[in-house]
């Protein structure tokens, strides 16, 4: 497992300790996007097989460089959801959202 993968999801294993229902959320959602990032597209990729782990598909191993372009893109989509929000008057909603890009931001790197 990528050792930047492993720092986020032990940051969520402390969210749900800490029971921190903002982090929680955007870490899993997170994590969900590194997941399908790892998943390789297409029916042709899938190894018919019969018996246990018959419906397993390769997964393609993400670099640190790869994760933290994911997590920076997930940051985006919430800087911009977060404005969007705000010029609505959903200041609260705004707010959520940007409490989530602080959580993510330590692992965008620079």
């Amino acid at each position: 497992m990528n050792e930047l993968r492993h720092q986020i999801s032990a940051a969520l294993t402390a969210a749900l300790r800490a029971r921190d229902a903002i982090a929680v959320s955007v870490l899993r959602s997170t994590l969900g996007a590194i997941d399908n990032a790892t998943a390789i597209p297409g029916p042709d990729r899938y190894r018919p097989r019969l018996g246990v782990g018959a419906g397993e598909a390769e997964r393609r191993e993400l670099s640190v460089q790869d994760i933290r372009a994911i997590v920076r893109s997930e940051i985006a989509d919430r800087n911009s959801a977060a404005a969007e929000l705000q010029r609505l008057g959903r200041v609260a909603d705004a707010e959520r959202l940007r409490a989530e890009v602080a959580i993510l931001e330590p692992f965008a790197g620079s």
